[in-house]
């Protein structure tokens, strides 16, 4: 009697070795996904160039208008860019329904069960908004420079993008719609609905600047510096909306912009875990 060995146990074959790619950029390239599918996103950067270069020279143009010489401390940089009063709009809207279509249409559910870490979801939706709406900001800006200072040029009031802050103006207004951007996007994660979310971005940035301007006197002057929106529209230089009142220094006022954004932003990743889908 011949004794039968026992069947061979079948072995699992390993996976073939690879090096898996990290789960932020997989996170990262959906979300690009998601932003370019949008058809709001579109209207947006179309919107944008338009606010920034259209109406920027239609401001400039008429400046020329009615001003046969310079005002003392006016800046042809800074007055060229205020364009981005309307181009900021569209920047809100599209940081807003970065994050509120999701909740809208219920697929942030999806995104939460396919990606559980909900602060690396709200990470890359933040790079993917900066780096499209910075682009944008920045070519549009440089769009509204030159055309600002071909219609400046006519009186003698023009500048170069070389002179002193010129460049720093151009850029600061596409870094500015960026951070503004990432504004909108907390609140928007934190309100969860697309009118509150662009009603409040609104509130900060345009309606509390006017409603300061009703206080004292002495009251302003405090107050009116430290706003978002004027430390933040400080890296632009002056232009036609810019506040009364000495300004904070460029870089100093963007700085404390980006400290209020990422203060919404950190509240908007605590929320995110507090609270179900």
């Amino acid at each position: 009697m011949t004794a039968t060995s026992p069947p061979a146990r079948a072995t699992a074959r390993p996976a073939p070795a690879g090096r898996p790619r990290p789960l932020a950029w997989d996170v990262t390239r959906s979300e690009w996904i998601k932003l370019r599918t949008v058809r709001s996103t579109y209207w947006a950067l179309l919107l944008t160039p338009a606010g920034m270069a259209g109406f920027g020279a239609l401001l400039t143009a008429a400046y020329v208008r009615h001003h046969e010489a310079a005002r003392r401390g006016f800046d042809p940089a800074g007055y060229s860019l205020s364009g981005f009063f309307l181009a900021q709009m569209a920047i809100i809207v599209l940081g807003v329904v970065a994050i509120t279509s999701e909740y809208t249409t219920g697929s942030i559910r999806s995104t939460f069960a396919a990606a559980p870490q909900r602060t690396v979801v709200l990470a890359a939706k933040a790079a993917v908004l900066a780096a499209v709406a910075v682009m944008a900001g920045i070519a549009s800006a440089f769009a509204a420079f030159f055309i600002g200072q071909a219609v400046l040029a006519g009186k003698g009031l023009g500048t170069t993008i070389g002179a002193p802050g010129a460049l720093r103006s151009v850029l600061g207004a596409g870094l500015y719609l960026g951070v503004l951007g990432l504004l909108a996007l907390g609140l928007g994660s934190l309100i969860r609905r697309t009118a509150g979310g662009i009603a409040a971005a609104v509130g900060l940035i345009v309606i509390l600047p006017v409603l300061v301007q009703g206080l004292p006197p002495s009251w302003q002057a405090a107050l009116t510096r430290y706003l978002p929106s004027v430390a933040g529209q400080a890296v632009i230089g002056r232009t036609k909306f810019t506040a009364p009142g000495p300004p904070p220094s460029p870089w100093a006022g963007f700085a404390l912009f980006c400290a209020y954004t990422a203060v919404v932003l950190i509240a908007a990743a605590l929320a995110l875990h507090r609270r179900d889908a």
